[in-house]
């Protein structure tokens, strides 16, 4: 099949399909299936409703009406429909979830791939920049009982 960018590929892989094993693809994957292992592409994933994934998934966008059970990076777009079931941890760009999903994990959603940064330090209205602390001096004392 010819893959430019004006004719993706569009792939299907459906119910009666069960393997293990890495899957990678291009263009377009409706997956109606079960995997057990890792999917990786910077297309689309369609993950159907009969759709079971067991492992980590690292594509461009993904919609997801089925089921994963292993975490979810996706450069651009996350879409979990619902009835869904996700549980790993999940990461994008962007993330749409419908009402009736069940998830189970953490997200990080930044569309602006920017790194966090640190909290400026507190101050009041009128106060002074913060002073360096200044060291502390102990005294230590010893004492030893001499009746034996």
């Amino acid at each position: 099949m010819n893959m430019t960018p004006n004719n993706p590929s569009k792939n299907v892989l459906s119910s009666d399909v069960e393997f293990k094993g890495n899957l990678k693809f291009a263009g377009e994957l409706t997956f109606e299936g079960k995997l057990e292992g890792e999917i990786s592409s910077d297309g689309i994933l369609y993950l159907g409703e009969t759709g079971v994934v067991n492992g980590n998934l690292n594509v461009g966008s993904i919609v997801v009406h089925g089921k994963i059970n292993g975490n979810v990076f996706a450069k651009d777009r996350i879409e979990i429909k619902s009835k869904a079931e996700v549980f790993g941890d999940i990461r994008a760009a962007k993330l749409v979830i419908e009402e009736g999903v069940t998830f189970v994990g953490k997200i990080e959603i930044n569309p602006n791939k920017v790194g966090p940064s640190p909290p400026p330090p507190l101050r009041t209205p009128g106060s002074e920049a913060p002073k360096q602390a200044e060291p502390v001096k102990f005294v230590v004392r010893y004492e030893q009982d001499l009746c034996a």
